[in-house]
């Protein structure tokens, strides 16, 4: 068997599109997921599951309809499940999320900027 780490940076650098999600590992029933994002998201909810997201390059929020929490690179925040939100960042960004296997970006929001799931990168 071949042992092999995975590269966060290699793996940005495969892809540019924003909003889309792609799988880099599995563990257990969750996936980790590289990301890129520039601008506001869709407010949106998870009801079954918390979400994270680790800030990897760049700045973000996440607002809250009762406030927001700012990021900055080498920093997380976990967003408890059924609460409402929406992702944006003034310039491009990067992050790294991990949801159980199958989860929706765009929650029951729908709309154009719901991923393809199983994208693996």
């Amino acid at each position: 068997m071949t042992y092999r780490a995975i590269n966060l940076s290699e793996k940005l650098g495969k892809f540019s599109d924003l909003w889309a999600p792609k799988i880099v590992a599995e563990m257990n029933d969750y996936e980790f997921k590289l990301v890129k994002f520039s601008g506001d998201f869709v407010w949106h909810d998870h009801k079954d599951t918390d979400e994270v997201f680790i800030v990897l390059f760049g700045n973000m929020e996440i607002e809250f309809r009762d406030g927001l929490v700012q990021l900055a690179a080498g920093e997380m925040y976990v967003i408890k499940k059924g609460t409402e939100h929406r992702t944006r960042a003034a310039s491009e960004c990067h992050a790294l999320l991990v949801e159980p296997r199958g989860v929706t970006n765009t929650g029951d929001a729908g709309g154009d900027l719901t991923a393809a799931k199983d994208v693996w990168v």
